[in-house]
């Protein structure tokens, strides 16, 4: 079941909440160091991660499901979110080069419906990144945060849940790798946790950033299937070398006639 948008605003306006935004923040654009002209997409409650993208890329946008609520984003610009069914996205085929995905997967009820709504809507080099919680992190057990909401993921489990969704990951990534409590003092040492736990301890990440990209299968032509096509009759003239000592269209015709009846009964029987 899905936050509400309200909780999840609140928790990116605490301290802890800033935090979490900007590790994941400057992750992500490591990821994506360049997105001029393109079309990028935030789904879930993904617009804590979408403002370096503003100013850079052609058209920055947001959905969010429609039991989730909704935030007006950005705040002192134009709305740039609507509310959506997460399986049925209201946008065109292949529209998207970049899809940002957040507090989505782990509380959607719709969730192969929805990886195929971005499947649809990803143009063929388009990429995505989806930001979903460790399975054997602190972050995913404490429910003081969003992350901890839902059901987290490993590593292996989110790569074949992507494969299965016709995705081919690409990259894999963590983040969050301070405790999800003491905000203080996480301030003034999280870099030195983030840089610590990226070497010592990566299983116990808070949150995976997994990037794939839009598996697509050009199919072959079914030579079983194009021979059991009936072909269309084609009336060939025959050549005088290919025809000799045969029969003369009179003599056949005349020869016809006159077994035509003797084989009709045999005709019949064939036909059916």
């Amino acid at each position: 079941m899905h936050l509400d948008a309200g909780e999840l605003q609140t928790f990116y306006d605490r301290e802890l909440g800033q935090i979490a935004r900007r590790y994941i923040r400057t992750r992500l654009r490591e990821v994506w160091p360049n997105v001029k002209g393109m079309s990028v997409l935030g789904l879930g409650y993904a617009t804590p991660y979408l403002r370096p993208f503003q100013g850079e890329a052609a058209r920055v946008i947001a959905l969010m499901p429609a039991q989730q609520g909704v935030a007006y984003w950005p705040a002192k610009a134009e709305n740039l979110v609507a509310l959506a069914d997460e399986s049925a996205l209201p946008l065109p085929d292949a529209s998207i080069d970049r899809v940002v995905v957040a507090h989505l997967l782990e509380t959607t009820e719709t969730l192969r419906p929805l990886l195929r709504q971005i499947w649809r809507v990803l143009t063929p080099s388009g990429r995505v990144v989806v930001i979903a919680p460790n399975r054997t992190s602190l972050w995913a057990q404490v429910e003081t945060t969003p992350f901890g909401h839902g059901r987290p993921f490993s590593r292996g489990q989110l790569n074949r849940l992507l494969t299965d969704a016709m995705f081919t990951p690409i990259a894999s990534i963590s983040c969050l790798h301070m405790p999800p409590f003491g905000a203080g003092f996480l301030v003034r040492n999280g870099i030195r946790w983030e840089r610590w736990g990226q070497r010592i301890w990566p299983q116990l990440a808070g949150v995976h950033l997994m990037e794939v990209t839009k598996e697509v299968i050009a199919l072959a032509p079914d030579r079983g299937l194009r021979q059991r096509v009936p072909s269309r009759p084609v009336l060939v003239r025959p050549s005088p070398k290919a025809t000799a000592g045969a029969l003369q269209p009179s003599d056949a015709f005349a020869k016809e006639g006159r077994a035509s009846r003797k084989i009709a009964p045999s005709a019949v029987k064939l036909s059916q």
